[in-house]
């Protein structure tokens, strides 16, 4: 694919990120928080270490203290590699030495800690053991937030990796289903996403007949006929951030009820990308959505959540679900994603990454949401 390449974040990005999380965190009644290695890391400091093992590694944030990497000795070089080092100190421990005691001279011995959700239960141990008057909530359950609001660059990069989704569309819609495997046609998918500049295929759904009634079903072995609805919802991550989006097809032409069954899904996703606007609870997104299926008849058909968040990972806060009363803030970014499923006969899904703007929203994925005929 061709295109400019992003520039990349600096040092400076990545300090603003540890200063708004050490910010968010005070705000939260938390003494500080402590990130291991995973998605929450790599939005704070740019660092992935090439192996995650029972050595801790963990990045320790406090309010009035500098932003501190503990790590293994064996890996200081490559933390010192990171975009984000610049920003932080590194404190390496050697084998033999207690990794906990290190991190515990760094903390409110009687703090109430945020910790990333992806921690090993051995090391959240090792902690309560170092640290027995401490306590610790997830970042999930704490700070549900903390990466859910984008800067330009960020959206810069997420509509990026929409537009490159988006072409993976055009080309698969091209290709012959009929008569090949779901698998073949996900290695397509796969490979056109690749070939579009992700660097990582996070799934590639491919849903053919009664098999799109599975919302999560992937792909299987089953051989695509004439005549079948088939799902294909498929994304991953370029240049670090993520993609998404699901497109239903058919093979031939369609049945009167299976256009209408599409009609109302596509109405569905429209009134949920309406919904969208600054102020609004994450929740009227679902409702709105929602709405037009149950209107229609098929509300018990519809079985799970109108979207989620989406960023350095594909799944992530906010979510819009009933419930969620969080309000939408110019930034955030998630799918609007109505489905409804028949079991053993078919489902429908359409899904779109909306980001909000000042006065609504803006769609990152632009292929059309009309019944598209494959052969």
């Amino acid at each position: 694919m061709t295109g400019s390449t992003p520039a990349p974040f600096t040092a400076t990005d990545y300090g603003a990120r540890m200063e708004r999380a050490v910010r968010s965190a005070a705000d939260a009644g938390l003494a500080g928080l402590l990130v291991a290695p995973g998605p929450d890391m790599v939005w704070l400091t740019g660092y992935t270490p090439t192996a995650v093992t029972e050595r801790l590694t963990l990045l320790v944030l406090a309010p009035g203290r500098d932003p501190v990497l503990v790590v293994p000795t064996l890996e200081a070089p490559d933390a010192e590699q990171a975009a984000g080092a610049a920003a932080l100190t590194l404190r390496d421990w050697t084998d033999g030495k207690d990794p906990y005691a290190v991190t515990a001279g760094l903390v409110d011995d009687r703090g109430r800690f945020g910790i990333s959700d992806n921690t090993w239960a051995m090391h959240l141990l090792g902690l309560q053991r170092a640290l027995p008057g401490t306590s610790y909530a997830s970042l999930t359950d704490a700070l549900p937030m903390l990466r859910a609001v984008k800067d330009a660059a960020e959206l810069e990069l997420l509509a990026a990796a929409g537009a490159a989704a988006d072409l993976a569309f055009e080309e698969i819609r091209k290709v012959s289903f009929a008569g090949r495997r779901e698998s073949d046609v996900g290695q397509d998918l796969a490979g056109l996403l690749r070939r579009f500049g992700h660097s990582q295929v996070d799934f590639t759904i491919v849903g053919s007949g009664p098999n799109g009634a599975n919302p999560h079903h992937e792909v299987g072995d089953r051989v695509i006929r004439p005549g079948d609805m088939v799902v294909l919802d498929f994304g991953g991550l370029k240049d670090g951030y993520g993609s998404d989006t699901t497109r239903t097809v058919h093979v031939g032409e369609p049945t009167e009820e299976e256009r209408q069954v599409h009609d109302v899904v596509r109405a569905a996703q429209e009134a949920g990308f309406q919904a969208v606007r600054p102020g609004v609870a994450c929740q009227d997104v679902d409702r709105a959505a929602r709405a037009v299926i149950t209107d229609a008849g098929y509300g018990e058909y519809f079985i799970h959540r109108t979207g989620h968040g989406i960023g350095v990972t594909t799944h992530e806060p906010p979510y819009m679900i009933e419930g969620e009363e969080q309000p939408l803030v110019p930034g955030m970014c998630f799918s609007v994603e109505p489905g409804i499923y028949l079991p053993g006969r078919f489902g429908v899904r359409i899904e779109d990454i909306v980001t909000v703007t000042e006065d609504g929203g803006r769609r990152l994925n632009n292929t059309t949401r009309e019944m598209v005929i494959v052969e």
